[in-house]
This record gives structure tokens, C-alpha cells and sequence, in this order.
């Protein structure tokens, strides 16, 4: 932002924004006399809110009114004024216990990660599952749960597992599902799941123009669990939060954000955005380029396993969020999430 602020227009703008961020009204000059230590007069708190307003960082919504943030004010105050408040080794042992408290792996291991966030926060936790296309297999395993039913696991070499259910014409023994799995490990472990699904694919192609019975068998059941992998999952926890804040109690507004929410394609495609840089991101209102949810920011982080990047997590809120909350708990999250991916 090309503009110049003194101090003393920084600690207005500051005083501003958080007591807006806490009542969500407009602030007047009074409260900023109150709260400041500038020894101004009202008369020279009013001009310098009427300069930060020509600046485009505060708007007054009505006459006679106290001023609120603007979105160009907000993202001022998250780039250079914000006073990030790291969470105390209490708030980072309870979010860590919570975290390690359950023997959850898999999806549960996001979804658990998403609730945290929201409890947290008291706003919306998300959490965007790693990309299973880019996922290692470390090797496949198959359990008979009945006739014609079968137990998939694929078990990547972050130790993350995925269970799927599949049904199969064949009524596989126990003993006849290992030699599969043996089989399938031998060529597909190490691989990616998208190198997973060509090379079964390329080895069914071959397969027929061979009597191989072992080698078909093995891979319709390699093909059946890889393929009911979803390609991308993002969990979001705490939706009621947000109806307590003023700013959403626009029902036909809310009956679009919560119907945002629930389009996976529409999220992936917004959280996509955030997986490149590494480390945490904000996003302000129309920076969002979802235009229903405008009226939100969203701070997240990627999380990561062996140095590469798996995902993205964070949290959803009004435009008047609590940043020097939020900010570092997602921070923290995040890091969190990535050494538990990299613990053996």
C-alpha cells in the first residue's frame, strides 16, 4: 500500500479495529480518548479518523456515526500492526492432548484437527485432507469381512491409512486375499496413487492377452480400492458459531454461505489457492474470490510431511475476526498436524 501513516494515526486505526473486532459498532472519539494514551482532544481524534477515512481505511456507515475498518484497513492492520499473542504452553498442551488424545488416523485425523480449530476459535475449523493423487503407497492389505465383501487398507508412507469397503464377485479366502495383496505390493508399493491407477490400468491392458487368473484377480481388486478413493475431502467444523455474530444474521445470507460450505469443488478450489506459499495466509473479504464469502476471512497454514506440503488447514470468520488469536493458533495447528504426519 503506497500511503504514509504516522503513529498516531496507526494507534487510531489500531484502537478502531479492536474495539470494533470486540462489539462489532461502530467507535467513536470518545472511546478512542478512552483508550489511547495520545492526550488528544476529541476534536483532533475526529480529524485524524476523517484523515485515515480519505485514505480509504475507515468508512462511516451513517451520519453522526463512529467509524468501522474498511477491508483496505483490515489488511493494513493484519500486515503491519497486528500484535500476534503466541498461545501459552496451557493453550498448546490442550490443543496437543486433544490431537494425540485419540488414536485417529486417516480422514478421523483431519476431521478431529477441524474440530480443534473451531473450538479454538469459536469459529470454523477447516481442514483439507491431503491430495490422495499425491499420496505414496507404502503397501495394500485385504481383509475378508464377509462373502463378497472385502476390507481395503492403503496405507501411505506417512502411515496415514484409508479404509474402504468394496464389494467383489469372488468369494476370496483369507489366505487367497494375502497372496493378492503380496502380489499387488510387489509392483505398486512406492508408487503414487494417480502412478497407482495408470499402472493398474497399463497391467490390466496387458493382462489381456494372458491366462493369468492370480494376475487378473489381483488387479480388478487393486482397481476397485483405488478407485473408490475420493480425490479430495475437506472437513468443516463449527458452522453454528458464525450465527451468533451480527454480521450473518441475514438469513438469505447465511442460507448462501452455509450452502458454500457444503460444495467440496467450490472449497478445494479456494483452499487451492493457499497451498503455495508454505506457511500461514490471510485472506480479507473479496480477497477470498468466492463471493459468498465476502463478508469472511479465512488465515490458514499448510501442513506438510518429509518437506512436502499436504494439505491446508485454517479458519473461517467475520472480516472483524480476532487475528492476533487466530493467526498464531493456526500457526500452531498446523505445525502440530505436520509433526504427528512425520512421527513413525
Amino acid at each position: 500500500m503506497d500511503f504514509f501513516l504516522t503513529e498516531r494515526m496507526k494507534r487510531v486505526l489500531e484502537i478502531v479495529i479492536e474495539d470494533y473486532i470486540l462489539t462489532a459498532e461502530p467507535v467513536g472519539s470518545r472511546t478512542i480518548s478512552k483508550k489511547s494514551s495520545l492526550n488528544l482532544s476529541p476534536a483532533s481524534i475526529r480529524n485524524t479518523m476523517s484523515d485515515l477515512e480519505d485514505l480509504g481505511l475507515l468508512s462511516q456507515p451513517y451520519t453522526s456515526a463512529g467509524r468501522i475498518p474498511t477491508e483496505r484497513g483490515l489488511r493494513f492492520y493484519v500486515d503491519s500492526i497486528v500484535n500476534i499473542h503466541e498461545l501459552s504452553d496451557r493453550e498448546q498442551q490442550e490443543i496437543r492432548s486433544k490431537c494425540l488424545g485419540h488414536l485417529i488416523e486417516g480422514p478421523d485425523l483431519f476431521r478431529e484437527t477441524s474440530r480443534i480449530l473451531s473450538l479454538s476459535s469459536h469459529y470454523l475449523g477447516i481442514v483439507w485432507m491431503p491430495k490422495m493423487s499425491s499420496v505414496v503407497l507404502q503397501h495394500i492389505e485385504f481383509v475378508k469381512l464377509r462373502r463378497h465383501l472385502v476390507l481395503a487398507i492403503l496405507v501411505s508412507t506417512t502411515g496415514l491409512s484409508y479404509n474402504r469397503i468394496i464389494e467383489v464377485e469372488e468369494d476370496f479366502s483369507q489366505s487367497e486375499l494375502d497372496h493378492l495383496s503380496d502380489y499387488l505390493n510387489s509392483f505398486l508399493a512406492g508408487l503414487a496413487l494417480y502412478q497407482v491407477r495408470e499402472k493398474l490400468l497399463e497391467q490390466m491392458r496387458v493382462a489381456k492377452n494372458t491366462y493369468d487368473g492370480l494376475l487378473e484377480q489381483a488387479l480388478k481388486l487393486g482397481e476397485k480400492a483405488i478407485s473408490s478413493i475420493d480425490d479430495a475431502d475437506v472437513f468443516i467444523e463449527g458452522t453454528t458459531n458464525i450465527l451468533n455474530e451480527p454480521e450473518f444474521n441475514n438469513a438469505s445470507r447465511m442460507t448462501d454461505l452455509f450452502r458454500t460450505f457444503e460444495e467440496k469443488a467450490t472449497m478445494v478450489k479456494l483452499l487451492d489457492k493457499f497451498i503455495d506459499p508454505k506457511g500461514v495466509q490471510i485472506a480479507i473479504g473479496s480477497e477470498n474470490q468466492v463471493q459468498e464469502m465476502q463478508t469472511c476471512s479465512l488465515v490458514t497454514s499448510t501442513y506438510s510431511c518429509d518437506g512436502e506440503v499436504l494439505g491446508v488447514l485454517g479458519v473461517i470468520g467475520p472480516r472483524r475476526m480476532n487475528y492476533s488469536r487466530v493467526i498464531p493458533l493456526v500457526d500452531y495447528t498446523a505445525k502440530l498436524l505436520t509433526e504427528i504426519l512425520e512421527t513413525p
